[in-house]
Parts: C-alpha cells; structure tokens; sequence
C-alpha cells in the first residue's frame, strides 16, 4: 500500500509540475499573441481579480476577467477536449493555492463565470497574430521616415516670379531716386529713450546721425534754403517734414507695387482701396526691415542713415515706437530671403479682415495661398529647413497688424498738432474707408 501510495503522490506532484510548465508557457504566449490586458487596478484603485481563482487578473479572457493562469487553463481544456472528474462531489473551493488540485471544479467554475470555448483563437489565427505583432514590434523599433515634402509647383513658381519682379520694379532700395524731399533737422528735444543693449550701439548712432547730417548737405531739396532754418526751428517736430517726404515715397512704391500684381488687380476698386488702406504701413515697415542692421539699429536707406530717435522728433511716442523696434530686431534676425520678404508683403496685403473690403473669399482665397507658398518655399528651398520659421513669421505679422492702430492713431494727432503731414499719407491713413 506504501508503494502504491507513493506512486499516487509522485503521479500528483508531475501532473502538477507538467501543468505549471504548461502555465508558464501560455503566460509567454500571451505576450507574443499580444493580447490586450487591462491595468491591474479598476477605477477605485482596488486591485482587479481573477474570478476563477481570486489571483491578480490581468484582463478579460474569453468573456471574463482572469488571470494569466485560469486563462491557459481553460485553452487547454477546451482545445484538448479534456474530460475532468471531482472526487469531491464537484464542491470544491477554487483559490490560487488550490486551484490545481482539482481540474474538474476548476473548469466548471470557468464555464459559471461565463468563459466561451468559442472565442479562444485557433492555432493558425494565434500564429498569424503573432506575426502581425511581431511586424508592428519592428515598426516601432524602426526610425520614422520623413516624408520629403514636395517642392513647389509651376503655378507658385510664377506667382514667386511675378511679386519678385513687382518688388524688383518698385522698391528703390538704394534710394537713388528720393531726391525731392524737405531737409533733415534733428531736434534732440523730442528724442526717444530707447534701451541699448551696449554704448559702442550708442556711440554709432550719434555717428550715424553726424553722417547723415553730412550727406544731406549734398543732396537737393525741392523747397527753397532761404528761411528754411528758420522754419524748422519754430517747429514742435523738427524730422516730420523729412519723415512725412519719406514715407510718402515708400507708400508710393507700395501702390505700384500693388497694382503690377494680377490678383489684385483683379480686384473691384473699393477693395483695393481698402486693401492698400490697412497694409500700407505694414508693408512699408516690412520693407524698411530690409534695410535694418541689427548690430547698430540703423536703417541704412541708401546715402542717408535714420534712427528710432528720427521718429520720435516726428512726434512719434514711445508705445509705438518700443515694440516697432522689437519688431524690427526680431524680424531682422531670420535673416530672411527676398523672396520670403516679398511673400510676407503679399500675406499682409492680402488680408480679407480690413475696413470696407467687400470680397472677403477671394481675398481670404489669395492670402491662403501666398500663405502656403510661403511654408512650402521654407520647406524646400532653405539648406536648412526649420519647422519654427514660418511661425515666426506669421508672429511678426500679427505683431505689426497690432502696431496699425496705433501709428494711424498718432499720425492723426501729429498732423493736429503740426500740419505737415502729405495730402497722401492724409488720404491712406485717415479714418475716412
């Protein structure tokens, strides 16, 4: 009898033994099937447990939360078509530490908990599954491939052409042809206080003032010197004669500049009107920025240099003026392409949100599209694309569209002050659409 009950305990302990090995590997299969398994807490932060065993469950297993080893277990029961018999009248309690001792109750308590034999996988679907998972795995594991984006087409490549050539055509950059203007006179009573961000940036500017003071002596104004000086120096402002002439110049290029494009031509004249109303001093600053150097803060418009400080004895104040800096700086500074100068003009110009602009679609329709040229000239024309560029230039646009207010604002109250502001800097930054 100890002989036989021996070889009862030792037949017990390996089919125990052969089951654990079987448990551990559906655990491993588990992981390469890839299935699904939830967290092991539920909402309330209590630990999910197995409802055939009471162990920790790591999901929803053929229609019921269990845990890795009831899952296996009742593979393999069903797929082997095993049939199981209770010495104990089918009562046993099944817990993690019992659940092995009798297979019968085991399984039935995974049949009552709602286990169907229908939803366990076959050996073919699990294989093919491992395999999809594998792949993905490997996908993962892969670096991601950029998509090189796609130049731009014929159609940009003409309209690039066609606001190159306008640019081309209507900016003197070197400013050969502003001749005709009322002379410098810089006034230190109405100078701005501006931050410097070192004193050689100070000691520059005084220098470019004296030069520019010096190259004027050259030039030929359109008024007559006699009793000039003593004109300007009963003047509140003394540089808005000179600054009024200036912009005057600018605004006049910005309008031919405007009518050599088609779409804007295409345009009715009340929204072209309108359109030139609202940008006018955007575009011009856009184009003044060409001719900024960051190192000395001075636009350098071909012989004659200006400073911040020329503005302000225009009467120009500091809530205007500080930020306009800054906008020069930070657009100055990404060192931008003409092409991508000349496009930022066309956005702003192009904005179907001005005053009086009857035609919003097709004007919204025109600035989307300067828009995207403009990401896409970035993308693939750059040697060194960055994904941060045309962001920034929107921002500076935003920037400037917040400046417009203001400067037709004090343009206004200059003019109410000191009547020497042009009949056409009047006409486009009146209040009058």
């Amino acid at each position: 009898m100890s002989d036989q009950g021996s070889e009862g305990e030792a037949g017990c302990v390996q089919m125990m033994g052969k089951e654990l090995e079987e448990e551990e590997l559906e655990g491993r299969q588990s992981c390469d099937e890839g299935v699904v398994e939830d967290d092991d807490f539920d909402d309330d932060g209590e630990p999910r447990l197995c409802r055939v065993c009471g162990d920790n469950a790591t999901g929803y297993h053929f229609n019921a939360m269990t845990c890795e080893g009831c899952k296996g277990f009742f593979r393999r029961a069903m797929k082997r078509n095993l049939q199981f018999s209770c010495p104990f009248q089918n009562l046993c309690i099944i817990t993690k530490n019992s659940r092995r001792q009798c297979q019968a109750c085991r399984l039935k308590k995974c049949l009552d908990i709602g286990m169907l034999k229908e939803l366990i996988m076959s050996d073919k679907a699990v294989e093919q599954r491992r395999e999809l998972i594998k792949k993905k795995k490997q996908r993962r594991k892969e670096p991601p491939t950029t998509e090189e984006p796609k130049g731009l087409d014929p159609q940009q490549e003409m309209i690039i052409q066609e606001l190159v050539e306008a640019q081309n055509k209507t900016f003197d950059i070197s400013f050969s042809h502003f001749k005709q203007f009322r002379p410098i006179n810089r006034n230190t009573n109405h100078q701005l206080q501006v931050n410097q961000t070192s004193p050689d940036q100070d000691a520059s500017l005084q220098e470019s003032q004296e030069a520019s003071s010096r190259q004027l002596s050259d030039a030929e104004p359109h008024q007559d010197p006699s009793g000039s000086a003593n004109k300007a120096s009963s003047r509140i402002y003394s540089m808005l004669p000179h600054i009024a002439d200036l912009s005057t110049y600018m605004i006049q290029q910005i309008i031919n500049f405007a009518k050599i494009l088609s779409s804007f031509r295409e345009l009715s004249i009340e929204d072209q009107i309108a359109l030139l109303k609202g940008a006018t001093f955007e575009v011009c600053q856009i184009r003044f920025n060409m001719l900024f150097n960051t190192e000395s803060g001075i636009w350098k418009c071909g012989p004659i240099l200006y400073n911040i400080d020329d503005a302000a004895n225009a009467g120009f104040q500091p809530h205007l003026l500080d930020p306009l800096l800054k906008f020069h700086y930070m657009l100055r500074n990404l060192e931008l392409h003409e092409t991508e100068y000349v496009l930022m003009q066309a956005i702003s110009l192009f904005s179907p949100d001005r005053p009086g602009v009857v035609s919003h679609d097709a004007i919204d329709k025109c600035q989307e599209c300067f828009a995207l040229i403009l990401k896409t000239y970035i993308d693939t024309r750059r040697s060194q694309p960055s994904k941060l560029l045309f962001p920034k230039i929107m921002a500076c646009l935003t920037e400037l569209r917040t400046m417009n207010d203001e400067y037709t604002k004090q343009v206004l109250k200059i003019q109410d002050i000191q009547p020497d502001v042009t009949p056409l800097m009047m006409e486009v930054f009146s209040n009058n659409p």
